[in-house]
């Protein structure tokens, strides 16, 4: 599926996939709603979840914390249906443009995992973001239902 990496004439100019997963094998994937063109997640993919996003048009990963591919909206039953895939000039990069309905991308509940912004020009210590998102779309309790959380300290 992936062509080999052989010139950089080819992996820039060239007409075939060639991704450049780092040395753990991954590769970054940013993911937008494509219908609000709205940033939802950012994520990493390695060779098989690059493949199965591409075969079965709904968006796979590699959950770094579970150490596993993780098929997004599984449990939560918000699956990211493939709008389009992109990748960067040097193609080490992918961005994806998803359809997630009326569901949610982040596992905390918000819409999207960018749900606070940091204020420019702030001088507290520490700094105090804003909430850009005033609810949640679901409970993050009720839809994992005890699964541990993926956020490590």
């Amino acid at each position: 599926m992936f062509k080999e990496r052989k010139s950089v004439y080819e992996v820039e100019e060239g007409k075939f996939l060639s991704p450049k997963f780092d040395e753990k094998g991954l590769i970054p994937v940013i993911t937008t709603d494509y219908k609000t063109k709205e940033i939802l997640m950012h994520g990493y993919m390695n060779a098989e979840a690059l493949k199965k996003t591409i075969t079965t048009k709904e968006a796979h990963y590699w959950s770094r914390s579970r150490q596993a591919i993780w098929h997004k909206g599984k449990t939560s039953g918000f699956v990211q249906k493939i709008k389009s895939i992109r990748i960067d000039d040097d193609q080490d990069a992918v961005w994806i443009s998803v359809d997630i309905g009326d569901g949610a991308s982040c596992h905390v509940g918000y819409n999207s995992c960018f749900y606070r912004s940091i204020p420019l020009d702030e001088t507290k210590d520490p700094i105090e973001m804003k909430f850009e998102e005033s609810k949640k779309k679901f409970d993050p309790e009720v839809v994992y239902k005890g699964q541990p959380n993926p956020t490590k300290l």
